[in-house]
């Protein structure tokens, strides 16, 4: 007891003495001129007290020396000066008394907005080893006396002023003349500091200062090749060089840096492959060089180190982790987002027990994803858009992640259940698990105390009613479930108690989604301004939204809403997105005005809105009124109201007119599609000076030329006039159209050669030229192909003759490719209009023959390919450099005058669905190799002089009779002409002989009919006597085949041969000629 009595008097012994000296410090040790100069500087700077926490406290009745952001040394000599973040605004030039502390040691102007140049006063405190000036509002030229200082060890003059565009630079004095005598430097940081130096100079700047540890020069505009030569600073610690141009690798000599514990590199347009052996420094704490495309990387295997954070974000590093990367136990930061890694995640990930952020995003990884459960700091975890599969590990996977914010799994193909646990974690915000194969959502409870606030399911398989679980997550914004199997009914008015929700989007399930709710008040849903209900089954138009002015999208397309589109919807104030398109509405409730100012979208098309077109909204981007019944004609003034408009449709209606002018006043306009209607007159030039990349007049009745009127600068990627009544050539200035991958002119009376002056533009996808008045032969002299991306190619019913030039074939390699890769079959040909978060597309469509019948592609497979030069003049044999396209499926070259054998090669057409050599000279045996086409579905080699059997055994026996019908030599099935021994030899004789009885009966044909029927055309009763017989012999022949035919009086027939013109704008498949009377298939019904 005596000892613990002594030991306390001996502690209080102590204080007391302690306190005692401390007072005696402090207490008025401050110099008087020292205070007085500090008063002088405060009552001469520019501040806002409010904003202060140091300046305002300074009191002339309290020691300086105890004042915040002074430091005084024994004597009250003020040694330390820390007037960072105080944002003062002024009153700092060479005349301030700072320059007076001549004791000074370190100054701290950070965080300041002085908005002058620095002054050149400072080369006056000749003790200053600490100088920071960073962030303080400084420009113009860093003055010479700073490098006059010859004491500092601590330099900072790191500046954010570039980004405004008036920062510091280094000029004059340049870096050199800076640094030179600062030989004890030891940290340099010059961040946003413009430095004029040459490639090398800036590093050789820097070998002079030896004891240089720590430098900080990122955005300073620095350029060349990172120099070996820093490697000899054998103390740097830190480098940080983020935002420069050196377009180079990094050096394998930093490796040697021993000492080395931050490297940032970023944004520096880094190039090779990173040395590895970098990540074996020992005290290496921060790896940066993210965000180089070009710098390539392999990790090594890692032994444990000092690393925290590794950053190698949207670089070119590849291969697998390594499983060593668990020895890091030290990581904290991982980011391997937007790179090449593949392979299976390591299961020692989850020996990280620090990590706190991890972004594996972007990349090829596969398999299951490992457990994080120890990782008890992780806050983000992104792993999307990878192709991780299986289902997450276990039910309480994410039960330890208390400090988890973030978690992001989007577009992998994760099955299973979606874990309760995740939503009972205390600081989740964000849950983002859309575009995987989720199927079922667990029930959770006990979440009101949730902080979350995203929620995205979407493109899920999640199935059952709605989850009601989701209703107790009352700081939900953003509930994205759109695109799962949800069904039953859903009634609005229960998420009404998620007060902050401000998007909601349950689109495109099995839902009936119920919104008949009499509250129209704005308390009712009062956050909510993106509203998706699109394929809902909604049978009315959300009344409560009236009076909801903060919305500023809504989706209700593709539901079964009926009748008239409310005026309300025009007055919401902040409406930008609005789409209704895919419904059942007819009319607007009275005049399109008054539209929101803020209207940027606005789609109705598919609906059955009819009369006049309706007003167009101001400052839209997007306007499609398509596919309606709107049958005015196009108001000519229509331009003045597009000034910003990019896209714009109006097809599928009954419009009428003509094009109005004005429409080449809006500049911006991107796409303009007007087909499917009933416009007449000419094409507007100026039409064809615009910057477009769509424009689509097909099926209209347009006449005259194509305007020659093509801009040197043509832009175009889409131009479709297919089925018109243009006429006159093919415009020479299309040629300027470098980017045209779809060009239709099929359908009009253009009278021109085969358009060379296409030649040059490779990116050609479609060329559709079918029924004009083409003639000559085809192909481009002294050129050996060309049209590579070429894939559908229609020349059909023109006059074309000649020899098909097999070199012109040569290039085109679209349709040699047999990938046909399941990635290529959800592909299409589109025009990206808009590129920003959720892109816009026009996807194009095209007139093809397929399996003998005329078909619209509304979306052209990039992987489709056709050619179609049937009903022309073609000669000759059938180019060997067509049996080169393995990805070809249909080729359509019957109604010619081809002749020659079918060349074996016809095998490598592998892909081929449709085949058509009909009515051509073709002579020989259809070749074997013909019966390994496994995808051939149409076949007609009708009307040839082939010979010898059919090869049997194949699926050529399942084609039709009519297939193979006018080849007098061919025999054996599905033919009714059986094969004899000699068949094959006495059809060749056959083939070759002259038959004069055929030419004698052919001449008297010929001359009986010169005297028959010129008598039938004045004999009227003659002329009833042969059609009745002729009637006759038709309904005799027509039954042989199952076919009934039905007579017609004259004037009826001529009635119907008008009307089936009328109808028949797209021209029938084959274009033959039509009988006088009418015919069905009894089998059929057709």
């Amino acid at each position: 007891m005596r000892i613990t009595l002594v030991s306390l008097l001996s502690f209080f012994l102590c204080y007391l003495i302690y306190l005692s000296i401390y007072l005696s410090a402090t207490t008025g040790k401050c110099l008087e001129d020292q205070q007085s100069l500090l008063i002088h500087l405060k009552n001469n700077l520019t501040f806002e007290p409010e904003n202060s926490s140091k300046l305002k406290l300074w009191n002339q009745s309290i020691d300086c020396c105890n004042w915040r952001g002074v430091t005084c040394d024994d004597e009250g000599r003020v040694i330390g000066l820390d007037l960072s973040g105080e944002l003062i605004g002024g009153g700092f030039d060479d005349s301030s008394v700072v320059f007076s502390l001549q004791h000074l040691h370190k100054l701290n102007l950070a965080g300041n907005n002085f908005s002058t140049v620095i002054p050149s006063g400072f080369n006056k405190l000749e003790n200053l080893t600490y100088l920071n000036l960073s962030c303080a509002g400084f420009m113009g030229q860093i003055p010479i006396e700073i490098s006059q200082m010859t004491r500092l060890v601590t330099l900072d003059i790191s500046s954010q002023s570039s980004l405004t565009g008036h920062g510091l630079k280094l000029e004059n004095p340049n870096l050199r003349k800076l640094v030179q005598n600062l030989t004890s430097i030891r940290q340099l940081y010059l961040d946003g500091v413009s430095i004029s130096a040459a490639e090398h100079e800036w590093c050789s700047a820097l070998m002079s200062l030896h004891d240089l540890q720590e430098v900080g020069m990122s955005q300073c505009n620095l350029s060349g090749p990172l120099e070996p030569s820093l490697a000899t600073l054998s103390n740097l610690s830190v480098l940080v060089l983020n935002g420069n141009n050196f377009s180079s690798p990094v050096p394998e000599a930093f490796s040697h840096l021993k000492s080395l514990s931050i490297l940032r590199l970023s944004y520096c347009q880094l190039t090779g492959t990173f040395p590895q052996k970098i990540f074996n420094i020992g005290t290496l704490s921060v790896v940066d060089v993210s965000f180089n495309k070009n710098l390539q990387g392999f990790f090594p295997d890692f032994l444990p180190g000092s690393l925290q954070t590794l950053r190698v974000g949207n670089t070119s590093f590849s291969g697998a982790l390594p499983h060593s990367i668990g020895n890091m136990r030290n990581l904290t930061e991982l980011d391997f987002s937007c790179c090449r890694f593949n392979g299976t995640l390591p299961n020692s990930l989850s020996n990280l027990t620090e990590l706190s952020y991890l972004d594996l995003s972007y990349n090829n990884f596969t398999g299951r994803i490992p457990s994080f459960e120890i990782a008890k700091n992780l806050t983000y975890l992104h792993l999307s858009n990878n192709g991780l599969s299986g289902a997450i590990p276990s039910f309480s996977h994410f039960e330890g992640q208390k400090n988890l914010v973030s978690i992001d799994l989007r577009y992998n193909s994760i099955s299973g259940s979606i874990p309760s646990s995740l939503f009972t974690l205390p600081q989740l915000q964000k849950i983002m698990l859309s575009h995987n194969q989720f199927g079922r959502l667990d029930e959770f409870t006990n979440v009101s105390s949730s902080k979350l606030n995203v929620l995205d399911l979407s493109c899920n398989n999640l199935s059952g009613s709605f989850p009601a679980s989701i209703y107790q997550l009352s700081r939900l914004s953003i509930l994205i479930l759109s695109s799962n199997k949800l069904n039953g009914t859903m009634h609005l008015n229960k998420l009404s108690g998620i007060r902050n929700l401000t998007t909601l989007d349950l689109s495109y399930n099995n839902l009936s989604v119920d919104v008949n709710v009499t509250n129209s008040d704005p308390s009712y849903f009062p956050s909510i301004n993106n509203l998706r209900l699109a394929s809902c089954n909604l049978k009315t138009f959300p009344g409560f939204l009236r009076n909801h002015s903060r919305i500023a999208s809504l989706d209700l397309s593709d539901n079964h809403i009926q009748g008239i589109v409310p005026n309300w919807i025009w007055k919401l104030q902040n409406l930008e997105r609005l789409n209704i398109s895919h419904n059942f509405f007819t009319h607007f409730q009275g005049p399109l005005q008054n539209f929101s100012s803020k209207l940027l979208v606005l789609d109705l098309h598919h609906n059955k809105l009819q009369g006049p077109i309706p007003g167009f909204p101001e400052n839209t981007f997007y306007l499609d009124f398509s596919s309606n019944k709107f049958n005015s004609v196009i108001p000519q003034n229509i331009g003045n109201y597009l000034a910003f408009t990019i896209f714009l449709s109006l097809s599928n209606n009954t419009l009428n007119g003509s094009i109005p002018d004005s429409l080449c006043n809006a500049s911006y306009l991107l796409v303009l599609d007007l087909s499917n209607n009933n416009i007449s007159g000419t094409i507007p030039s100026c039409l064809m000076a615009m910057n477009l990349g769509v424009l689509n007049l097909r099926k209209n009745n347009l006449m005259g030329p194509v305007p020659d009127m093509f801009s040197s600068a043509c832009s175009l990627r889409t131009l479709n006039l297919h089925n018109n009544k243009l006429d006159g050539k093919i415009p020479n200035s299309l040629s300027n159209c470098t980017s045209l991958e779809v060009l239709d002119l099929g359908n009009n009376n253009i009278m021109d050669v085969f358009p060379c002056l296409l030649k040059n533009i490779s990116t050609l996808r479609v060329l559709v030229l079918r029924k004009n008045n083409l003639y000559g032969r085809i192909g481009c002299p002294k050129t050996n192909g060309t049209w590579n991306m070429l894939q559908i190619v229609d020349l059909a019913i023109n006059n074309f003759n000649g020899k098909l030039p097999g070199n012109c074939f040569t290039r085109w390699e679209a349709m040699m490719s047999d990938e046909n890769q399941a990635e290529s079959k959800v592909k299409h040909i589109h025009y990206q209009f808009l590129q920003y978060n959720s892109p816009k597309y026009y996807r194009d469509s095209v007139t093809v023959t397929i399996k003998g019948q005329r078909m619209d592609l509304i979306k052209i497979l990039t992987l489709f390919t056709s050619i179609d030069f049937s009903f022309n003049n073609f000669e000759g044999e059938i180019p060997k450099e067509l049996f080169d396209f393995k990805a070809l499926y249909t080729l359509n070259l019957s109604n010619n005058a081809f002749s020659g054998k079918i060349s074996q090669s016809i095998r490598n057409l592998k892909d081929l669905e449709c085949l058509d050599l009909s009515n051509n000279s073709l002579e020989g045996n259809i070749p074997t190799e013909l019966a390994t086409l496994s995808f051939l579905s149409v076949l007609n080699l009708s009307f040839n002089h082939l010979f010898g059997k059919i090869p049997t055994g194949t699926q050529i026996q399942s084609f039709p009779e009519t297939s193979f019908i006018g080849n007098k030599g061919l025999c054996g099935p599905p033919l009714i002409t059986n094969c004899s021994a000699n068949t094959s030899s006495k059809t060749t004789e056959s083939a070759k002989d002259f038959d004069w009885q055929y030419i004698i009966t052919g001449v008297g044909f010929g001359v009986g009919a010169g005297v028959f029927l010129p008598t039938l055309m004045i004999w009227e009763r003659g002329r009833k006597w042969s059609n009745d017989t002729i009637d006759n012999f038709l309904l005799r022949v027509f039954s042989l085949f199952g076919l009934a035919y039905i007579p017609i009086e004259d004037d009826e027939g001529d009635d119907d041969a008008e009307e089936m013109d009328g109808d028949s704008s797209e021209e029938d498949v084959w274009d033959y000629p039509s009988f006088r009377g009418r015919f069905y298939s009894r089998n059929n019904n057709i």
